[in-house]
């Protein structure tokens, strides 16, 4: 393995965003994932967006994400998120994956 997956295999990053591969952003602290990518997210909140109101979170708490439905998984800087104004945010939602 690279640094960078021992890295990784060693130390969870905390908190992550999952983009999922029907459209969704689910982000929580990563608790454990396994070899197909399975992801246990703690504390996890899903992110809807529309264009005409801001970001709704929906609370999840405890949530598995199946390996098979994750697009992107990428670590969240927790101070740069926090200072975030959701409310005031607009954004299409996203599509899903085409294959």
């Amino acid at each position: 393995l690279s640094d960078t997956s021992n890295h990784f295999l060693n130390e969870l990053p905390g908190t992550v965003a999952v983009i999922t591969s029907d459209g969704r952003m689910i982000v929580g602290t990563l608790k454990g994932f396994d070899q197909t990518i399975n992801l246990i997210l703690d504390e996890s909140h899903e992110r809807v967006f529309s264009s005409s109101q801001g970001v709704e979170q929906v609370v999840l708490g405890l949530y598995i994400v199946r390996g098979d439905n994750v697009a992107v998984i990428g670590e969240i800087d927790e101070e740069t998120d926090s200072a975030l104004d959701l409310g005031n945010i607009r954004a299409e939602p996203l599509n899903s994956v085409v294959h």
